[in-house]
């Protein structure tokens, strides 16, 4: 059950976890006693978070060794699964029995639990994150009891986004819909006057759009355009996209990679769960070399965000792989970074160059500062968390309410969120 050999790295290496040990329960109850008897304690997901998010002095719990127990009710229209579950066997397991999520992010491989903690996204300018789609949470309490928070409790919105100040989650409750078919194409060459005059038009192009750049080229780059396609048969999709045209050959890694590991374009019609996410569910989305930021903004200053990085385009260049533009819809939960606001997500993956990321991550900050930038929780950044997450007050105290003892604190909760 429990591994005490040092627990190792993050999914991308970017960060060496400094905590005592690392359990790897089997079942819920062996987690429930875990917790009960230890001073300090986190989660573990599937490691994709960039920073020390998820680190303690204390103990490391990993619920990823727990069995998905993958329930749904056709009634309330909810999936019930372990939180480690990685998104990837949810998918599957809903769209084998005809049901669907509204979204996925880029990467079917993490966790249910650790996504959601986070607000990792998805994208579409109608969509909310995939924290939206959170109907009930089940939290281990410091005494290792259980815990639940269900839709319309008054300390709903606050427990969706958590980071794990409030405790271990043992099984999420998520909203599903019927099951959809999509599909995806991809286009190149847009220029700068198009995507500064027509962004609406861009990012309304289809239900989910990312926009690649490495904001020093002629022409902006590639744009992904994954459609839902309704019963009948789809129309072909338009060869242009303002000044872009569609790709006649299959985009690989945004990143640059040469692996083919990317979902299904082309116009290809299949199953939601196998265009919605960039990477296929079946393969390595990326050998993990490399780092990532990320920052959103209010959509209603969304070009003159992208403006102010494109005019740093020199002094991101030797750093950057890529730059993923995307969009997604407001929402109510406190520590979301769409809290309130429609938002156009800035997502850089740079290379593993440290030294040169940090300061391109000070240029890039120094630049979207006028716009209130929301840095995502999992990846690295250096600006301080402030005035632009409003309901940050309202968070403090629920930690404080929940886990009086800090049981559930780390050094980054403590110095980001000072809690």
């Amino acid at each position: 059950m429990t591994d005490r050999t040092p627990p190792g790295r993050t999914w991308a290496g970017t960060h060496e976890f400094r905590a005592a040990e690392l359990l790897v329960p089997a079942t819920i109850a062996e987690a429930q006693e875990l917790v009960a008897a230890r001073d300090r304690i986190r989660s573990l997901g599937t490691r994709h978070s960039f920073n020390d998010l998820a680190d303690t002095p204390g103990s490391l719990l990993a619920l990823t060794g727990i069995a998905p127990d993958v329930v749904i009710d056709t009634d309330a229209r909810t999936v019930t699964v372990g939180a480690g579950t990685r998104y990837a066997v949810v998918a599957s397991e809903l769209a084998a029995r005809g049901w669907a999520l509204h979204n996925l992010g880029s990467l079917p491989h993490i966790s249910v639990g650790g996504a959601t903690a986070t607000a990792t996204h998805g994208s579409g300018d109608h969509n909310g994150n995939l924290s939206t789609a959170v109907r009930a949470l089940e939290f281990i309490a410091p005494d290792g009891s259980l815990r639940a928070v269900r839709s319309g409790d008054a300390d709903f919105a606050g427990s969706v986004v958590h980071l794990g100040a409030l405790g271990p989650v043992t099984r999420v409750t998520l909203a599903i819909e019927p099951g959809y078919r999509a599909r995806q194409d991809t286009y190149e060459g847009l220029t700068w006057d198009d995507l500064f005059d027509r962004l609406d038009v861009v990012t309304g192009a289809g239900y989910s759009v990312s926009v690649f750049t490495t904001w020093d080229t002629p022409t902006v780059g590639n744009i992904w355009v994954k459609e839902r396609v309704g019963e009948a048969s789809a129309p072909d999709m338009v060869p242009t996209l303002l000044s872009a045209r569609r790709r006649a050959e299959k985009a690989l890694s945004p990143t640059g990679e040469e692996a083919d590991n990317t979902t299904e374009q082309g116009g290809a019609i299949g199953d939601w769960h196998e265009r919605l996410p960039h990477f296929r569910i079946d393969a390595t989305p990326s050998n993990g070399d490399e780092i990532q930021t990320e920052y959103l903004v209010d959509r209603a200053v969304a070009v003159d965000a992208i403006r102010a990085v494109r005019s740093i385009a020199g002094r991101v260049a030797p750093a950057l792989l890529v730059t993923e533009l995307r969009t997604v819809a407001a929402d109510e939960l406190w520590l979301s970074t769409a809290y309130g606001r429609d938002s156009l997500c800035i997502h850089f993956t740079w290379r593993n160059l440290p030294d040169a990321v940090a300061a391109a991550i000070v240029e890039v900050e120094r630049v979207l500062a006028p716009f209130d930038p929301r840095p995502h929780w999992g990846k690295l950044f250096a600006m301080p968390i402030g005035a632009s997450f409003p309901r940050l007050g309202d968070f403090r105290e629920l930690v404080a309410r929940t886990d009086p003892a800090g049981k559930f604190r780390g050094p980054y909760l403590e110095r980001v969120l000072r809690v």
